[in-house]
């Protein structure tokens, strides 16, 4: 970064600018101005003096800044956000992947942005977006200039993951209502597999048109 990019963003800061509006105008991602911001005093706090002068030891060093650290009320709530979705059956990495989405101001990171923050492997990061992009919770964008994949959470993830899992357990109840056949419509399993896929297919329809109806609340 410049010295004129953070001179811009000390007047942004004081224009009362977003950071989110500061990248626009820089031609920058969005995490890129809050992690510059966060790591040099924060928006009250910023100097872009400070800053290059900062940057400048830290090039000499040679080694990338750490990423700063979240404070102890934010780390604690993103725990238990991790651990509710563990209980649900999201597994661990997953789930700290998406927890970081979207605590981001912008709901947007590159894999290597993710692995860097969460300290794990790119494989890791791999695999947890992957799921998280086939569940519906986030979307894969392409970034031009940077020629690589953002991964971003978006006003309609919550929407499109709930669809997404409703519609994969109509697939079991309808298998669940084609079976009744095959094994007798009287006998104790048919009757079972009826009932079953009947619930399932009621409650699920009842979620898709709840879904429906509150979707206007993500916008």
């Amino acid at each position: 970064m410049t010295p004129q990019e953070r001179q811009r963003i000390s007047a942004g800061l004081a224009g009362g600018l977003s950071y989110a509006e500061i990248a626009r105008r820089l031609d920058r991602p969005t995490s890129t101005i809050s992690r510059e911001v966060a790591r040099n005093g924060g928006a009250s706090g910023y100097r872009p003096q400070a800053a290059q002068q900062a940057a400048a030891r830290r090039a000499r060093r040679g080694t990338p800044p750490a990423p700063p650290a979240p404070g102890p009320v934010v780390d604690a709530v993103a725990e238990l956000i991790v651990a509710g979705a563990v209980r649900s059956g999201m597994p661990r990495m997953t789930a700290r992947v998406h927890v970081d989405l979207l605590l981001s101001e912008d709901g947007r990171r590159t894999a290597a942005e993710l692995a860097r923050r969460l300290r794990v492997s790119p494989a890791s990061v791999s695999v947890a977006v992957n799921s998280l992009v086939e569940s519906g919770y986030i979307r894969r964008e392409r970034d031009p200039q940077r020629r690589r994949d953002v991964y971003v959470v978006d006003d309609d993830a919550w929407y499109r993951s709930i669809v997404i899992s409703s519609r994969q357990t109509l697939e079991t109840a309808h298998a669940a209502t084609d079976l009744v056949e095959a094994w007798g419509a009287d006998s104790p399993v048919a009757l079972r597999l009826a009932k079953g896929g009947a619930f399932l297919e009621r409650v699920i329809q009842d979620m898709l048109d709840s879904a429906e109806r509150w979707r206007g609340l993500l916008s």
